[in-house]
């Protein structure tokens, strides 16, 4: 089946890049149930006139896309299921694991520091097949990757965020984006880049700039630069998430973000907004997975009261750094 017969759900699993041709044409992004043929027939005709195009134009447009993305391997790791079978904790004891996730899941990792979450990451971050010290398997749609596989796919398949991120290069930010944007085949770099920028700022507590130097960024600037590349321009289908908590970010934001573009998510975490926002976690203790738990109704409704302390103390926050009064009112 060529490309443009099949639906956008089956194209965003196999080429996740695709969906950047919606973002730098200005177009609203298909449901996935629909095929290419029928969306791009169903366009606004008020738009095409605006935009100096046609129907035909685009969707030509997109089915050239579509194929140099696909020809262009790097570019395209398409994943349908992570699954990580259990191993041993550092006394030996077995691990009652068997873990399948698939794109938009996000999973989190709880339990004290030193319990095992960080070597979990890394197990999935090197595609573990039993030669980790806790023998854990990880498997791609299934499959253990053979040592060939895991050479070549482990950084396309796996990017990670983390609370420590620093630049060395010493671009301007925008310069920095176009040419990740570039890398990808994006036609309109410049569109794509103003879009990570413009998120970015949407998750970042001080506001910055295409031109602000990458090394001038703080912390929380640098992080959520990341997760608005990671989100819209990296095809990497697993992202690893190490303590964002404390980086100074829209966590909550971050993570639609993220399951929004289709990735599967794994999150370590000492936050319970940030727990509490995946329907799954794990529990750590010494060095293994100790409980799995799925979010209850309970829990459902903390959830929800976390999220509103959570938005008023964003305020309080935003109203000290603008030299406001702080107040608790809505």
């Amino acid at each position: 089946m060529s490309a443009p017969e099949r639906t956008f759900g089956e194209l965003w699993r196999e080429l996740p890049a695709c969906r950047d041709f919606f973002a730098v044409q200005g177009l609203p992004l298909p449901a996935a149930s629909q095929v290419p043929e029928a969306y791009f027939a169903g366009l606004d005709a008020e738009f095409l006139e605006d935009a100096g195009t046609t129907r035909e134009a685009l969707a030509g447009q997109f089915t050239r896309f579509a194929a140099a993305i696909g020809r262009y391997d790097a570019a395209a790791p398409g994943l349908s299921s992570l699954t990580v079978h259990g191993g041993r904790d550092k006394v030996g004891r077995s691990e009652h694991l068997d873990l399948t996730l698939v794109p938009g899941d996000v999973v989190a990792l709880v339990g004290p520091t030193g319990s095992g979450k960080s070597r979990f990451l890394a197990d999935i971050e090197w595609l573990a097949a039993g030669d980790t010290p806790t023998g854990r398997e990880v498997l791609l749609d299934g499959l253990v990757a053979d040592a060939a596989r895991r050479l070549a796919s482990s950084g396309r398949l796996v990017a990670q965020l983390s609370q420590n991120m620093h630049f060395v290069m010493d671009l301007p930010v925008g310069e920095f984006v176009r040419a990740h944007a570039a890398s990808r085949l994006l036609r309109d770099t410049e569109a794509a880049a103003g879009e990570v920028v413009a998120l970015a700022n949407e998750l970042a507590g001080e506001p910055f700039d295409a031109a602000t130097p990458l090394t001038a960024l703080s912390g929380g600037q640098s992080r959520a630069l990341m997760i608005a590349d990671v989100a819209r321009l990296c095809v990497s289908p697993i992202v690893l998430v190490d303590e964002i908590e404390n980086a100074g970010v829209d966590r909550r934001r971050a993570i639609g973000l993220l399951t929004g573009s289709g990735k599967i998510v794994v999150m370590a975490t000492h936050d319970p907004l940030l727990a509490l926002l995946a329907k799954r976690r794990l529990v750590f203790r010494g060095g293994g997975v100790a409980a799995v738990i799925d979010r209850s109704p309970d829990e459902e409704r903390v959830l929800a009261e976390l999220t509103d302390l959570d938005a008023r103390f964003s305020r309080a926050r935003e109203a000290l750094r603008l030299g406001r009064p702080v107040t608790l009112s809505e």
